[in-house]
């Protein structure tokens, strides 16, 4: 395949061979944004202006990425969002996620809309794998997928709360996306145009929700309403999950603080990559506020706009305890499969590793707001 790249350099780079490789359909669906896609400017815009303070004349000829969370030791601070219909990427998708979660010991967030059932990813991730749940309206409607994440040996759940109405994303409406696929003109011309996608996916067959399959029948909707879940669902939820308890979607301070007070394990702080409101502040500008609201010590996951080494290790000096990528690795994914997820995961990883070196880090744990211009 002459798209196909030997090595992924950057999530830009990954975003460009993706643009090329896959159809139009497909990258809309995993780049595009709600309304006029103004949120993702933001988030971009927001890390731009935070500037790291290099420091010289320090020893950092060994320097150790290793960081904790929710008692779990791994060797990188990030892993993997829940990303719906990761499989469209390339296939086998949600396997090489699995894969190199294990090999490179960070986790990987199941979501409920994976191309993958949840079960078969906790069978190929292990103890790497979380489970990412969206609500039905009530708590009992919920329950059958609670039930399976226990049953298939999850002991991380992520609640997602800021979808209470899926958003309306103009690219995908102009191309005519659903699930299941439906077959017009454009859509089959969009697909003969790229046969490195189309002829592998045909063979391996077009991937669905699997979580929605009920005895064969598909029946997944991607509009569901989840309007009604509210904070006695997250109580009740809280009773109900003996496992760490996650809520992900969270940009306000008073949110977090009455999520704390709850109960639940960790926080994880998103815009949702601006899927979801066209207005929504950046979410990096947010995260010191519920640091602050929460305590030194609260476990915090963060995601949204991140796309680099630099970004991480801003996101860890705001507060953060943990980074999650989402788009840079479906870009990876579809610009070159496993090897060019592989690729970017090591490659993001040396960014980290370097970026550490010139502001004169050794480990994680010294990463802080000092490491901020006009810090100190």
């Amino acid at each position: 395949n002459p798209l196909k790249p030997r090595v992924i350099y950057s999530s830009e780079q990954a975003r460009l061979i993706a643009k090329k490789r896959i159809p139009r359909i497909i990258f809309d669906f995993i780049d595009g944004a709600t309304g006029t896609e103004s949120t993702p400017k933001r988030n971009f815009a927001a890390f731009d202006k935070i500037k790291l303070q290099p420091r010289v004349l320090k020893n950092v000829s060994v320097r150790n990425l290793n960081t904790s969370l929710l008692s779990e030791k791994f060797s990188l601070p990030f892993g993997f969002s829940p990303m719906g219909m990761s499989g469209l990427s390339c296939p086998n998708a949600d396997s090489f996620l699995a894969k190199i979660a294990i090999e490179k010991n960070i986790p990987v967030v199941a979501s409920t809309a994976a191309s993958i059932s949840l079960e078969n990813m906790r069978n190929k991730a292990g103890e790497h794998s979380w489970f990412q749940l969206y609500s039905a309206s009530t708590l009992d409607e919920t329950l059958p997928l609670i039930e399976r994440a226990r049953a298939a040996g999850y002991k991380k759940l992520v609640l997602t709360v800021d979808v209470p109405q899926v958003s309306k994303r103009i690219r995908d409406l102009q191309n005519g996306f659903a699930m299941p696929f439906k077959m017009g003109p454009i859509q089959f011309i969009d697909f003969a145009c790229h046969p490195w996608w189309s002829i592998p996916m045909l063979l391996n067959g077009v991937p669905f929700p699997e979580n929605f399959l009920v005895d064969g029948k598909k029946e997944f909707k991607r509009d569901a309403d989840r309007s009604a879940a509210d904070w006695d669902f997250l109580k009740k939820l809280r009773d109900i999950w003996t496992g760490n308890l996650v809520i992900k979607g969270v940009t306000h301070s008073e949110d977090a603080l009455r999520i704390k007070k709850i109960g639940c394990d960790a926080i994880w702080v998103s815009n949702h990559g601006g899927r979801q409101l066209d207005s929504a502040p950046a979410a990096i500008d947010k995260l010191s506020l519920i640091r602050t609201a929460v305590g030194k010590q609260f476990p915090l996951i963060f995601d949204s706009g991140v796309r680099s080494g630099d970004d991480i290790v801003k996101a860890l000096a705001l507060g953060a305890n943990f980074v999650m990528l989402g788009r840079p690795i479906l870009y990876s994914l579809a610009a070159g499969g496993e090897s060019g997820l592989n690729s970017f995961v090591e490659s993001i990883s040396d960014e980290l590793s370097t970026v550490m070196a010139q502001l004169g880090l050794t480990s994680i744990s010294q990463i802080d707001k000092n490491c901020l211009v006009g810090s100190s």
